[in-house]
């Protein structure tokens, strides 16, 4: 008998046959998600009959390491089936770079595997025969190279993560417990119960009204075909209630079985998560960020093993872990794609969509939707110009219910602009009122603003800070604001999703116009104030030589002044809908800058696709950070002094994250420079001096950029 694999304790073992037919089985029903059955089975049947030859074999019993993957690649590519020779191929090391036609054995591209001469393995013959693969029901988009590549992908997850789950259950002898989810319908269910009580409003001239009848067209619209939606509801509509509505009632018509949330901000996902769990149930949820924590380690064990594949009815997880995910090559990375097929997928605020990746995130977007039996919904108070970019194949529907009349009854604030003014002008309007907010778009100018008018009652905001300290000064700022204290708050964009402050008065630095209508959300929230009396004031700073605009703002600004000299309203669908139309031609190529839609065409149509190579590439956080623990707190010098006596785990680097600041390369060279940093480990550095770090201002360094990462 043939093995696989033999038990850590070396009691049991495993067939190859068996590990075969049982990784074949689960990676059919994966596939199975987009009618691609057969395909997932034949993949799974032959990934490892190269474990057939002798080497391998004597590998299980301490030989040297045998390269058991290139054997079934082969045999299907001497058939033609590039794309099961490319799965089986990757299904350890990640899916290689095509390579060129001249590429010889040896080459560590697919056409340098396919050349490769291997350890006879054809005894495979006697168990195993290689299965017949039926076409692909892939309709191209483009000239179809895309498309191709993606399948690839796709099928890949379903192999990498059947054949992980399949020696996940044998090496644990069957004892790791996965699954045990509600079903959709109880979901469906415990959500109507839950917001019956809405239901009953048809007032709409109040609040609660007007987010009912939101509510009610998104249960309506859930109903509907699967395909492109978009929901453009405006701040204080109740999108996140709306679109969790959509997507219940459109998983219960359709039988799918996963929604995935995919978010900007970390800040926003943990918010929007305890809202679905206290509607769902917490074990039907899962958060799949950096900062994430669980209540015990039971708990942890569970989603960490979840995060893995997303094999959870609800998933909520950020723009960088999804789209990253997409475009990766490595098998970590790519197991959680087949889940994401035949799901509902909310992109909420959508206009944060990584503008230099633009392009190939709405192809990836189309390809789900088109070929992989998905409902994309575009969720937003500020809807980017994004028709435009979809192929003519697909058609979007408007979920919100007359989008206009609801803004105008939605809003709050109005914008005034005021032009270029002094930074001693803007701190004398400051101090003349009790209850402010400020948004700046440099975290120096935060700091130097903070400090002309420190006092009681000012607080100011970065990701200078770190975050349990920054969630303490947000509970207090939120209690001043409610016991109508003195509050003025300087700070950076952090605070303009996703932190439902209710300011009288808000001043925001020019940036995007899709920046200045989220500062303004954060004026006069809950509407208990009149209009013409909750102005949100927009403005540009004299220069100042040590102070830049960060690189990444230097365009959205230039096109928000156009807007504003056009616009008397910054925040009307018109000139909402002028700025990203702007923006997005002034980019031109650089909204898929790494040109990865055209690589993936060409590669596509020859078979020698750059999936390694794009991989690499494919960064939507470019500038890299440097993570500093601020151990001020006794949490935090226990967790320094852990890592320092050299413990690792995933558990305690999430327990890190908690008291940890992230800065950019030239700014963490400064402080290098300056001697204040020590390093405790590959990922972490401390403060040498404490007092660098106040539980005023957070770290104190002399830095201009905008805002740091979020991951």
């Amino acid at each position: 008998m043939c093995l696989a694999h033999i038990s850590d304790d070396k009691k049991r073992e495993q067939s190859i046959i068996e590990h075969a037919r049982g990784t074949a089985e689960l990676a059919g029903q994966f596939a199975e998600e987009f009618n691609c059955a057969e395909w997932g089975y034949g993949c799974g049947l032959l990934h490892d009959i190269g474990k057939y030859s002798e080497r391998f074999q004597k590998r299980l019993h301490g030989g040297p390491k045998v390269d058991h993957a290139t054997a079934g690649a082969k045999e299907l590519y001497r058939k033609n089936n590039y794309i099961g020779a490319y799965c089986i191929a990757g299904h350890h090391s990640g899916l290689p770079d095509g390579g060129t036609v001249e590429d010889q054995a040896g080459e560590s591209t697919f056409r340098g595997r396919m050349e490769k001469e291997l350890d006879d393995y054809h005894v495979y013959q006697e168990e195993i025969q290689i299965p017949e693969f039926s076409n692909i029901p892939l309709k191209p988009i483009g000239t179809g190279g895309f498309s191709v590549s993606f399948f690839i992908r796709m099928l890949f997850s379903c192999l990498v993560d059947a054949d992980f789950l399949d020696t996940e259950r044998f090496m644990s002898d069957h004892s790791i417990e996965r699954g045990g989810y509600d079903s959709m319908e109880i979901l469906h269910e415990r959500f109507s119960r839950k917001i019956s009580g809405w239901m009953t409003n048809t007032d709409m001239n109040s609040i609660n009204g007007r987010r009912t009848a939101i509510l009610k067209a998104c249960l309506q619209m859930g109903g509907d075909d699967k395909g492109l939606f978009q929901l453009t509801v405006p701040t204080g509509g109740g999108k996140t209630i709306a679109s969790l509505a959509f997507a219940l009632q459109h998983a219960v018509k359709h039988q799918m079985k996963h929604i995935i949330y995919i978010i900007p901000f970390t800040s926003i996902i943990e918010q929007t998560s305890e809202v679905f769990k206290g509607l769902l149930g917490r074990a039907n949820v899962l958060e799949d960020h950096s900062n994430v924590s669980y209540d015990d380690d039971k708990e942890a064990q569970h989603c960490q093993r979840a995060a893995e594949n997303w094999d959870f009815p609800v998933v909520v997880t950020t723009n960088v872990q999804f789209f990253e995910s997409l475009f990766s090559n490595k098998t970590s990375k790519c197991r959680k794609l087949h889940n994401i097929s035949n799901s509902i997928i909310v992109f909420d605020e959508a206009q944060m969509l990584p503008v230099p990746y633009l392009i190939p995130c709405i192809q990836a977007i189309s390809e789900l939707v088109y070929n992989y039996n998905s409902t994309a919904v575009i969720c937003t108070a500020t809807q980017p110009s994004l028709r435009q970019f979809y192929p003519s194949e697909l058609k979007v529907k408007e979920i919100c219910p007359d989008v206009e009349a609801q803004y105008l009854f939605f809003k709050r604030s109005l914008i005034r602009n005021i032009g270029e003014i002094s930074q001693d002008m803007l701190i004398e309007q400051l101090r003349e009122n009790r209850q402010v907010l400020c948004i700046l778009n440099s975290r120096k100018r935060v700091q130097r603003v903070y400090e002309a008018l420190e006092g009681d009652g000012t607080y100011q905001l970065s990701t200078l800070m770190y975050p349990n300290h920054r969630v303490r000064v947000l509970k207090e700022i939120r209690e001043n604001l409610a016991a109508d204290r003195p509050c003025r708050l300087i700070a950076t964009s952090l605070v303009e999703a996703g932190i439902d402050f209710d300011f009288p008065i808000v001043y925001r630095e020019l940036a995007g116009v899709d920046s200045v209508i989220q500062a303004a959300g954060r004026c006069n929230r809950e509407g208990k104030r009149d209009l013409e009396d909750s102005i949100t004031t927009v403005f540009t700073l004299t220069a100042e030589k040590d102070i830049h605009l960060p690189g990444e703002l230097k365009l959205p600004v230039k096109v928000a002044e156009e807007v504003a000299r056009k616009y008397s309203d910054l925040s009307s669908l018109e000139a909402i809908s002028d700025y990203f139309h702007r923006l997005y031609h002034y980019k031109g190529q650089g909204l898929d800058a790494k040109d990865i839609v055209r690589q993936f065409e060409e590669g596509g149509k020859k078979f020698l696709i750059p999936f390694a190579a794009i991989a690499k590439n494919f960064n939507l956080i470019e500038n890299k950070t440097k993570t500093i623990l601020i151990d001020l707190e006794s949490e935090a010098e226990d967790i320094v002094n852990r890592i320092k006596r050299g413990e690792y785990s995933r558990k305690l680097l999430r327990e890190a994250g908690h008291y940890c600041i992230n800065v950019y390369q030239q700014d963490f060279d400064k402080l290098c420079g300056a001697g204040l940093l020590e390093e405790i480990d590959k990922e972490f550095y401390i403060l040498r001096k404490k007092e660098q770090y106040t539980m005023d201002m957070g770290l104190i360094m002399n830095v201009s950029r905008g805002d740091a990462v979020f991951w």
